[in-house]
């Protein structure tokens, strides 16, 4: 037999990335199998590749580099999952109960940690502070369930983010106390570069980032900005003696309010981390830890018993303690135990700072003990959170304790008929940030060619437009259709299309060429909204739709009572919620008062006022306070219909005048509710905005009334 010891460990980079990329791709499906979180099945994969497992991988500069870029991503993925806005709607609640959280688990850990296991007061400190954090492991289950606006889990949600950044500030101060000793000089100082640091943060950040997404919508080009703004936060954090974890953290929760969940840059930013950078980190992490001391003696078994007792009891408290002060029943109690005992990434990212603070020479902060002991505890937690969890939803959905939900429109699919390359990309993504992500519905985008004698020329120009926004759609995980449609005429081509794909709805750009068209609408857009009876929203972005801050909504009186309200109303719910801007409807008062209701069951995340609007006639007053980084949305209405009011006649001329240069949409929305099944030659398919009729009307007043003022 030949001997292939003599092989191992590889030191050969080619053949070490290669191995990694096995576990990476192989470690999900086995852990999957097996009900354990991936988290720790890539550190179990790097436990047992590493020099104290089989000695196969050695661990070389690769898993340094790649081991800080994937820890520093963790904390910048964490920073941009949280949900700034959840808090303040109710801050008091989240701030009580992120401070129980936090407070109660840290002083648990630190008097038993010092008085039972003996550790130092710095080891104490730091392990308070892992035990402090959380993360929000069991947060699919609930989203399994439709529980997310359960009171309970917003509250676990906002009280994570609280906990972490304590527990990032507190291992920031503990680092940063290593170099320079203690003292009140000390923690004075501290605290003054932590508000420096952040305070430049928050005023620095913010301007260059909307400044660059205005200019450049690059997919790579924004991609390395954000990389760069990450790592430049993480070395300015550094060079202020804090943690570049920290720095990361911040950096993310800022950018958060730029990267929407479900756009096309957030989606490459966590298939980038979690594709290489985060599994890379956490084998690296996982080859540190040697699994021969679980059998050298008892010692790290009470550590391990220690760690995941104080884990799970001192959150479990928390969440008990505050589920008495609000006055929440027992299964909310249970659910907030459950969504904030995991421990995860975050950890992690915390034990291995304490790895590099060096006590004495060759003596560090956090032992081999305390590492496996880290490691076992995260595996325990996160299975017992997600069995807590699971259990309590389901008792939760099946006592039928949660907040009443209007019925969800399940036929969305929206229609984007495009043209021209500058407009197309903006609104699919206003389309991605409008769709319904659990319906997981497609899109179709249309490309409509005159039928004359340069289709073929433009046939070819529209594939490649279309070939773009079906690259652009798959970059945000989107499904997409596409056809290029050969038409006499644009806005039967679109209806037609519109049948035959069983759309919902259209999205589609605004006129802007007026060497084209002088007239408003373009040639054929009154033809297309008075031949539909369903939703169509015309769109002009001036800039980029993450640099958005604010949407203005304008509502007419009796719109509440249209077919299509809910549709539109939650359509621009959605799109507030995904880019975090603040929403103003301009209505009616008991049309507001609707709106807050619903905003109040489905959307309670959204932040949104009311300002009292009257008559229609007041749009002119509105221009005022809408700014060139504000989106303004006009409700409109078809003639005939409920709603409709002679003022929307004069809504070109008003959009010209008071709104030039501003980020716009109409909203045409579903009225009487049919889909187009009674197509016949009794209804007709083309509707001019005037009638002859009224035409008539005019051209007589214009001729006849001055002729008989001069007699």
């Amino acid at each position: 037999m030949p001997d292939i010891s003599q092989y191992f460990p590889i030191t050969n980079p080619t053949l070490i990335f290669f191995v990694v990329l096995c576990i990476i791709l192989l470690a999900p499906i086995i852990m999957g199998k097996l009900r354990i979180p991936h988290i720790v099945g890539m550190v179990l994969a790097g436990v047992l590749v590493g020099e104290y497992g089989l000695d196969i991988l050695q661990r070389d500069d690769s898993f340094e580099l790649f081991g800080k870029v994937g820890m520093y991503y963790i904390m910048f993925l964490a920073g941009l999952e949280m949900d700034m806005e959840s808090m303040r709607k109710s801050k008091n609640h989240y701030v009580i109960f992120g401070l129980l959280t936090a407070v109660v688990p840290f002083v648990i850990t630190y008097f038993l940690a010092n008085w039972i296991m003996d550790y130092s007061q710095m080891a104490s400190l730091l392990l308070g502070c892992i035990m402090a954090s959380n993360t929000l492991v069991a947060y699919p289950i609930v989203c399994r369930y439709g529980l997310q606006q359960h009171p309970a889990v917003a509250l676990s949600v906002g009280s994570t983010m609280i906990a972490l950044f304590l527990s990032l500030t507190a291992i920031a101060a503990i680092a940063s106390s290593f170099g320079e000793g203690g003292g009140l000089w000390f923690w004075m100082w501290f605290l003054i570069k932590i508000v420096a640091f952040c305070a430049g943060m928050i005023l620095f950040i913010p301007r260059l980032t909307r400044m660059f997404l205005h200019r450049y919508s690059d997919a790579v080009m924004q991609f390395i900005f954000v990389l760069a703004i990450l790592f430049l936060s993480a070395a300015l954090a550094e060079a202020v003696s804090l943690e570049g974890i920290l720095g990361a953290f911040l950096a993310g929760l800022i950018l958060s309010r730029y990267i929407p969940s479900v756009s096309p840059l957030m989606n490459r930013i966590e298939f980038i981390g979690n594709a290489l950078f985060i599994p890379y980190f956490l084998i690296g992490v996982g080859m540190l830890i040697n699994v021969r001391v679980l059998f050298h003696g008892g010692g790290i078994v009470w550590v391990v018993l220690f760690m995941v007792a104080v884990g799970i009891i001192g959150k479990a408290l928390a969440a008990f303690m505050a589920c008495l002060h609000f006055r929440m029943p027992i299964s909310s109690g249970h659910l907030m135990c459950g969504l904030t005992t995991a421990h995860a990434a975050g950890a992690i990212a915390m034990v291995m700072v304490g790895m590099r603070l060096e006590t004495s020479p060759g003596h560090y902060l956090v032992d081999n003990d305390m590492l496996n002991g880290v490691v076992i505890m995260i595996l325990i937690t996160c299975i017992f959170s997600s069995i807590v969890t699971e259990r309590t939803a389901k008792r939760i959905v099946l006592r039928g304790s949660t907040t009443p939900k209007m019925q969800e429109q399940d036929d969305e699919k929206i229609l984007l008929p495009v043209k021209y390359p500058e407009l197309a990309e903006g609104l699919l993504h206003v389309a991605i940030m409008m769709r319904n992500a659990k319906l997981s519905r497609g899109l179709v985008a249309l490309n409509i060619v005159y039928d004359d004698n340069h289709r073929h020329e433009n046939q070819e120009r529209g594939r490649r437009l279309l070939d773009n926004l079906e690259r652009v759609a798959s970059a945000a995980d989107v499904r997409m259709q596409t056809q290029v449609r050969i038409a006499a005429n644009i806005a039967n081509g679109i209806k037609h299309a519109f049948k035959e794909f069983d759309a919902s709805e259209i999205i589609m750009g605004l006129h802007i060429h007026k060497e084209i068209s002088p007239k408003f609408w373009g040639e054929f857009a009154q033809s297309l909204y008075n031949g539909l009876n369903r939703q169509i929203i015309f769109v002009r972005l001036k800039q980029p739709l993450s640099t958005l801050r604010c949407i203005h909504v304008a509502v007419p009186s009796r719109a509440e009572f249209e077919a299509g309200f809910i549709r539109w109303l939650e359509r621009l719910l959605r799109l507030s919620d995904n880019l975090d801007c603040r929403m103003v409807f301009h209505a009616r008062h008991d049309c507001c008062d609707l709106i807050s209701d619903y905003i109040r069951h489905q959307h309670p995340s959204v932040r949104v006022a009311f300002e009292p609007m009257q008559h229609w006639n007041e749009l002119p007053h509105l221009a005022e306070h809408v700014n060139d980084d504000h989106l303004m949305v006009f409700i409109t209405s078809r003639k005939g219909n409920i709603s409709y009011k002679t003022a929307f006649e004069k809504l070109p001329i008003e959009i010209e005048h008071y709104y030039s240069g501003k980020s716009l949409m109409i909203v045409f929305p579903d009225q009487f509710g049919d889909r187009m099944d009674a197509m016949t030659f009794a209804e007709p398919q083309h509707q001019e905005e005037q009638s002859a009729y009224k035409a008539l009307v005019i051209w007589l007043k214009r001729h006849l009334l001055p002729r008989r003022k001069k007699g």
